[in-house]
């Protein structure tokens, strides 16, 4: 079982008493920004506990699945039962989107999927293997990405700077996304990540 949220079964963290653990509460926060995930596993919890766990029709897809070490006096079945209720409790009773940051690595990124991809692809720890300067990596960025793709980089950009209101969180937040290298000399993390949000903005513009 992993130890963040990421698929029907490891959504399973539970805490006492069949209570939202921290890995079933970070997976309805991001799930509050799109219902529709929650909604596709909470049918195959369905369904896999109508076939059963041990029926050969699945062994193979069990077995791809990840072990879950349920608590003691408790099975693996009782365990995605009562995730499915929660997920179909939260389904039936939506919450308003979370404004608050994200609170795992895996929210993180969830929550910034493109962002997550700009950092961690060209601006990572070796970067200066590949590129001479920031601009030379955001410049190869941007002649393979499509209008659509600078648009949302840009709109994730401007919330990621919205929720991370000091610098240190700006800094701890960018790693977590794959940030491996300093802003260019002289210019503040936040400064830089505004200035690519425009270089995006105009290129998209053509």
């Amino acid at each position: 079982m992993e130890t963040e949220y990421g698929g029907s079964a490891s959504a399973a963290a539970l805490g006492a008493e069949g209570r939202r653990g921290a890995a079933l509460s970070a997976y309805l926060r991001q799930a509050a920004l799109d219902p529709a995930p929650a909604a596709e596993v909470a049918a195959e919890i369905d369904d896999l506990l109508a076939v059963g766990l041990f029926s050969e029709a699945i062994a193979d897809d069990v077995d791809l699945l990840p072990h879950i070490s349920p608590p003691r006096g408790e099975t693996v079945e009782s365990c995605l039962a009562l995730v499915g209720s929660h997920l179909r409790q939260f389904l039936a009773e939506p919450v308003a989107p979370p404004q608050s940051p994200p609170q795992t690595a895996r929210e993180w990124k969830e929550r910034f999927p493109d962002l997550s991809q700009l950092l961690g692809a060209y601006f990572h720890q070796d970067f200066s293997l590949e590129y001479s300067s920031h601009r030379e990596a955001l410049d190869d960025y941007v002649s393979d990405a499509s209008e659509s793709d600078l648009r949302k980089v840009a709109d994730e950009i401007h919330d990621f700077l919205m929720l991370n209101e000091s610098d240190q969180a700006l800094k701890k937040s960018s790693a977590v996304l794959g940030l491996g290298v300093s802003p260019p000399h002289g210019v503040r993390l936040r400064q830089w990540l505004a200035d690519v949000r425009e270089i995006l903005l105009r290129a998209r513009q053509g």
